[in-house]
């Protein structure tokens, strides 16, 4: 999951940023997440190959806009991000805050249906203990999405013979039936509206970014007295594949 922010001017702003990504859960043992300096970890290429700088052109020809890119972000999550600044005296800035919710995870819709098919003939007619286990194992080895898709597809194509958690339950037993159908209860309700989609397409898109590195040599930890501004600095354009689902209730082109 790839998300950008881009940083507000920093004309007048001295050594460094830092910048604190926090992913917010409904679980309570998530309390804080990495901060990360954007000249002492980012610019020098220090921090984690997940989260790169960049820099863009504002709208006027002098005005440069420094960006943050992070490559590695969990689907279907709300994140929250806290920016702020600190001078050559150690003078922090009030912190500026973004949150931000990645999209949905992508599936595959052709094979979450070719799944619902072989879990329907798992289940249809006498049930030997190596069908039962099979079906288990298919639909625990799955992602949680997928998971759910799977469901969806079944219940659409064969309902009339009992939904999806009647026929897990009854075929595998309560305990089992439950240990799967609890691994969709974290998806959002969001993304769970649009894994009921009547279609979903998947594609594979390629998005450009900048990465810049620091041509500066400095000790970690020391002051950055110019701005960024005035920083040496070298980049280049790159290019990363990003996959995403299309969501229909027509079918797709």
């Amino acid at each position: 999951m790839v998300q950008e922010l881009v940083l507000p001017q920093v004309n007048a702003w001295k050594k460094e940023r830092v910048l604190s990504a926090l992913p917010i859960h409904s679980s309570p043992t998530v309390t804080k997440g990495e901060v990360l300096s954007f000249a002492d970890d980012l610019l020098t290429g220090l921090g984690s190959s997940c989260v790169v700088a960049g820099k863009r052109y504002g709208d006027h020809p002098s005005a440069i806009l420094y960006s943050v890119v992070f490559k590695c972000l969990e689907p279907d999550s709300l994140y929250k991000f806290t920016l702020y600044a600190i001078d050559s005296r150690g003078r922090r800035s009030e912190s500026s805050f973004v949150f931000v919710r990645t999209s949905c995870p992508v599936v595959d819709d052709n094979t979450a249906e070719e799944i619902a098919d072989k879990v329907y003939n798992l289940y249809n007619g006498y049930t030997s203990g190596k069908e039962q286990q099979t079906a288990y194992n298919t639909l625990m080895d799955i992602p949680p999405p997928m998971l759910y898709r799977v469901q969806h597809h079944y219940n659409s194509h064969y309902e009339r013979f009992g939904d999806f958690v009647w026929r897990s339950e009854d075929e595998l037993g309560p305990r089992k039936a439950h240990l799967i159908l609890r691994r969709v209860e974290n998806i959002s309700r969001y993304c769970g509206a649009l894994l009921r989609s009547t279609y979903i397409r998947s594609r594979t898109e390629t998005v450009p970014y900048v990465l810049c590195r620091s041509e500066e040599t400095r000790a970690p930890g020391s002051a950055w007295h110019s701005s960024l501004q005035e920083a040496r600095l070298s980049c280049v354009e790159k290019l990363m594949s990003v996959r995403r689902n299309t969501y229909g209730e027509s079918k797709l082109r």
